[in-house]
């Protein structure tokens, strides 16, 4: 284990150097398994957040460049003094500008409306019908399509539009580990001409 490696680590994870050395050791050097081991630590402390009252925050918009779209959001925190900070601010700003991207309709999947849900399911239905798809078989496929649909439509379980390999909910909860609070998004709406 480096002074290099270390630094890079912390420049590529913004964990502490006490976790960027433990992480080294247990990934005897392999800067890969150290960023994976990093981001489990981060992802469990931000499970045991979750529960925490958030109750400060910030509303942030974000106006596309050719000024015709654009997005609000509401970025709740537990504290005033998490709210002010600039790695919070710059959080909820790219929050807001993967709204305007990508054009979430809920927060999460369970919030997606039952009777869009329906309809689909009955188109669904139909198509796997005409493709002479079995009963036990169209119930699994329903099944996975219905997830997909919920997943696609909600912002938290969206591909983020920067980095498309974690979703938004992964950006937020890697945040929550860096920030050491409890970080929701607590409302947004995007407008378009």
């Amino acid at each position: 284990m480096t002074l290099e490696q270390i630094k890079k680590l912390r420049e590529r994870t913004g964990a502490g150097i006490v976790e960027v050395k433990k992480a080294l050791v247990e990934a005897e050097g392999d800067e890969n398994k150290a960023i994976e081991i990093l981001k489990k630590k981060g992802l469990e402390k931000a499970g045991k957040k979750s529960e925490r009252t958030t109750q400060e925050g910030v509303v942030v918009s974000y106006i596309h460049s050719n000024g015709r779209v654009g997005a609000m959001v509401k970025l709740l925190s537990e504290t005033d003094f998490v709210a002010r900070n600039d790695e919070f601010q710059t959080l909820a700003r790219d929050i807001a500008m993967h709204i305007t991207a990508m054009n979430p309709k809920y927060i999460r999947p369970e919030d997606v409306d039952a009777d869009l849900v329906e309809k689909e399911k009955e188109i669904w239905v139909e198509q796997l019908k005409r493709d002479g798809k079995p009963e036990n078989i169209m119930t699994k496929i329903i099944s996975g399509k219905e997830k997909k649909f919920r997943e696609d439509l909600a912002l938290l379980t969206q591909a983020y539009v920067k980095n498309p390999d974690q979703t938004v909910d992964e950006l937020i909860k890697t945040h929550i580990g860096k920030i050491g609070e409890n970080i929701q998004v607590g409302d947004f709406a995007r407008l378009e001409l």
